[in-house]
């Protein structure tokens, strides 16, 4: 093991264990007025008066007409309404806020609030829907000279489908602001300080010198708190900027499940075609997406899937075409993953129906398929760092006891195999071109170095991360070096927590410029004597690795400068009379080039798998009339203590060699294997065919009647 990965205590763990830390609804802002919202119950309707009762003194309404700048949320695009204008498009939706000081006051003017509607025909779903984008792409992952074509032996042409699916942060989202000497002030819960900032300087006009964004502790994310704290920044920051007194604004738990974002539902069809020797031929697949009632990220989330959508196999000829829909439920946003594990599921059980269509182990059929250092990806991108995922799946067949275990065919007991990778970092030149990214250390008077960068700690251990990066690069103690939640006003633009970016993208300019502050004091190491001339600060700017080619308009080159790659094996127990499915272990393989903290990793497996095993089996996220059944934590269930199997994992270290100590993207990835392999062990504990998630057991009871 590195040194790197040898595992630090976090800091931040004793006073979030304790509960002794303060998020959003725990601050003490003076003089803040409540806020609460009146949503839609309508999925699709003209707005034709909305009327509240007499409103007591001190309380505030704030609509659209409120709005100082554009009544617009800026993400890709501005598509996004702040407030709806003459129509609603989701149940859900924010008609308008209103402030005051006691929230009990508020709740009774929302439950008397009307709204007259004129209801108009809604779309439930995307076979009536029209889409926000289209996308084509044609590609030939696998050796750059590869065979002509053959003729075909065989097809297989199936669809398969994935659902809602809700992130159950443990902190709701929360959001605030205030005037403060004629600049607006956002504290909140989120994952892009820098999104938000541009967010709000559109919606009230201002420019960016008259805006500052500060984030708050942050209780969980999982992609949740990436674009839409925009959106309720937006909110609280026009309710600030009218009353001119502080606005908060933290969602009740069924609020929040109501009117946040979602994992994009998708529907994946592959058809393809084999030679007489069981080689791929081809394959056309067709991504087709519900984006909800406003764009948002689905571009981008869309054009992960495609990118994704032919896993990590050689296939001499794919056809992509990938539809993002617009439809009236509530809109689905970032999530981890991003895409890419609607398509590994696809892609994977794809895999093994067509090794069993021969009687051929899935393990088998995917290991001669697999994609090696030198192959092209699906865009034509080249695979320069090796690839060891071979190895990993022979450590992985071996702990598990994958071959016994199948050969043993014991009904209502099965195991199943799933092999994946993940991009890491934004799509093409997306940090070059709109990132942008700067990150910067300071050497203080007292002797100590500060971190100065965007990205946030929202659970995933990123402040121990890259403090440990800067501290041995300077090879100074950890206590040396500290990490202060963002601040616009404080630190440079680094660029999201998003896209397992952190510690390869941001680490590895921290730990640039914690090279440069080392020979900017003259050694190779710190020296342990304070400062006596006044901080020493150095910023370090984004530059893409050498080689790296992209272009946005035809989907080709690399679409990522690094790959992170597992192998999951699952076993479960389907009880035969309930169809009640136990996950039962797990052995899991990763290269994710060099842990930076072995233990922060493993914990970031751990609750991946988890997270997708729930979202294989029992996270059932239904709409019924444009509204989601499931609005609580009673009625959506996620997986409990006791439904977490053993799971052993082992990390094959391969150096990426513009990383921060070999270091590449961990965060997403421990998420994408869980619900394929799931399905595939039921597959072989029942001896059906699955072809959607969540695989509930009114599903498994229709499949095997």
């Amino acid at each position: 093991m590195s040194s790197i990965s040898r595992s630090a205590a976090r800091d931040d763990a004793p006073r979030k264990t304790s509960g002794t830390v303060p998020y959003l609804a725990d601050l003490p802002i003076d003089g803040a007025l409540h806020a609460a919202l009146l949503l839609s119950t309508r999925p699709h309707a003209r707005l034709l008066a909305v009327e509240l009762p007499e409103l007591p003194h001190g309380y505030t309404r704030i609509d659209s007409r409120d709005v100082p700048g554009r009544n617009a949320v800026a993400m890709i695009n501005e598509s996004w309404p702040l407030f709806p204008e003459d129509r609603v498009c989701h149940v859900g939706q924010p008609i308008l806020l209103v402030t005051g000081p006691d929230r009990a006051v508020l709740a009774d003017v929302i439950d008397a609030a009307r709204v007259e509607y004129e209801d108009l025909q809604p779309v439930m779903g995307i076979d009536d829907a029209d889409t926000f984008v289209d996308y084509d792409l044609r590609g030939a992952p696998g050796p750059p000279a590869a065979a002509g074509p053959a003729a075909d032996a065989a097809s297989l042409t199936e669809t398969f489908e994935t659902g809602l699916q809700e992130h159950v942060y443990l902190e709701p989202q929360a959001m605030a602001a205030w005037v403060e000497d004629g600049r607006i002030v956002v504290c909140g819960s989120m994952q892009c300080p820098y999104y938000v900032k541009h967010a709000v300087e559109i919606i009230l006009g201002l420019a960016p010198d008259r805006v500052r964004v500060v984030q708050s502790t942050t209780g969980g994310a999982f992609g949740g708190k990436e674009e839409y704290p925009s959106f309720l920044a937006g909110l609280v920051a026009v309710a600030a900027w009218k009353t001119g007194a502080p606005v908060r604004l933290v969602l009740d738990r069924s609020v929040d499940m109501r009117m946040s974002t979602k994992r994009h539902p998708s529907r994946i069809t592959l058809a393809s075609r084999l030679t007489s020797g069981r080689r791929l031929l081809g394959s056309s697949i067709d991504v087709r997406t519900d984006a909800g009632a406003f764009e948002g990220l689905s571009a981008v989330v869309l054009q992960r899937a495609m990118f994704a959508a032919s896993g990590v196999y050689r296939i001499p000829e794919v056809l992509v075409r990938g539809r993002a829909h617009r439809t009236n439920v509530v809109p689905s946003g970032a999530f981890r993953g991003f895409g890419s594990p609607q398509a590994f599921f696809a892609i994977e059980m794809h895999m093994c129906h067509l090794a069993r269509a021969d009687g051929e182990d899935p393990a088998d059929f995917k290991r001669r398929h697999l994609l090696r250092q030198g192959d092209r990806t699906v865009t034509g991108g080249i695979l320069r760092d090796p690839v060891v995922v071979e190895e990993m799946l022979d450590d992985v067949l071996e702990r598990s006891g994958y071959r016994e275990k199948r050969r043993r065919n014991e009904r209502g007991k099965g195991v199943g195999l799933s092999i994946f990778s993940h991009g890491c970092g934004f799509t093409g030149s997306g940090e070059r071109d709109i990132i942008k990214a700067r990150a910067r250390v300071r050497l203080l008077p007292e002797g100590t170095v500060e971190i100065l960068c965007s990205n946030v700690e929202m659970g995933q251990g990123a402040e121990t991360t890259l403090r440990k990066i800067v501290a041995d690069t300077l090879e100074i103690g950890l206590d040396r070096v500290t990490f202060a939640a963002a601040d616009t006003d404080r630190v440079p633009d680094s660029g999201p927590t998003v896209a397992s970016r952190t510690v390869m993208v941001v680490g590895g300019l921290l730990e640039r410029a914690a090279r440069r502050l080392a020979e900017a004091r003259g050694t190779g190491a710190l020296p342990g004597e304070p400062v006596t001339n006044g901080p020493v600060e150095i910023e370090e700017v984004y530059r893409q690795p050498p080689g790296i080619e992209w272009d946005q308009e035809t989907f080709t080159g690399d679409a990522y400068a690094a790959f992170s790659w597992g192998v999951n094996v699952v076993e479960v127990e389907v009880d035969l009379l309930t169809f009640e499915i136990r996950p039962l272990s797990v052995w899991a393989a990763y290269d994710v080039g060099i842990p930076i903290d072995e233990r922060i990793v493993t914990g970031q497996v751990h609750g991946g798998i988890v997270q997708g095993i729930g979202y294989a089996t029992g996270e059932v996220l239904e709409v019924k009339d444009g509204a989601l059944r499931q609005a609580t934590l009673t009625d959506y269930t996620i997986p409990g203590p006791l439904d977490v199997p053993h799971i052993d994992v082992r990390f094959f270290e391969n150096p990426y060699g513009e990383g921060p100590f070999g270091a590449k993207g961990a965060g997403e990835i421990p998420f994408t294997g869980a619900a394929p392999a799931v399905a595939d062990a039921v597959e072989c504990a029942l001896g059906v065919t699955i072809n959607t998630i969540p695989i509930t057991p009114e599903y498994l009871e229709r499949v095997c009647r």
